[in-house]
């Protein structure tokens, strides 16, 4: 199962390791990323496989943990709702 993921909020040391390390520990394989920081402003969006995370529902409440202790916004969709919106 494929989810996006996406971290934005003030850039500061260690925000790529800390939500790499987390979704190493749950078992999910970064398989692209893209980072860059616009104006002072840290953006971030992986394309990751979820297939052996424990739930979605788990990593999403994680994510969330993560990003208020970090102070950004971490955001997970699965890629199954845009695979939908393009359906007819």
């Amino acid at each position: 199962m494929k989810a996006f993921i996406t971290v934005i909020g003030r850039d500061k040391v260690g925000i790529i390791a800390a939500v790499s390390n987390l979704l190493a520990e749950r078992g999910v394989n970064i398989e692209d990323i893209s980072q860059t920081i616009m104006q002072g402003m840290f953006t971030m969006i992986m394309a990751c496989d979820i297939s052996d995370a424990a739930s979605f529902s788990e990593l999403k409440e994680a994510l969330n943990g993560l990003g208020g202790r970090l102070g950004v916004e971490i955001s997970v969709r699965h890629a199954d709702i845009f695979n939908a919106m393009h359906r007819v």
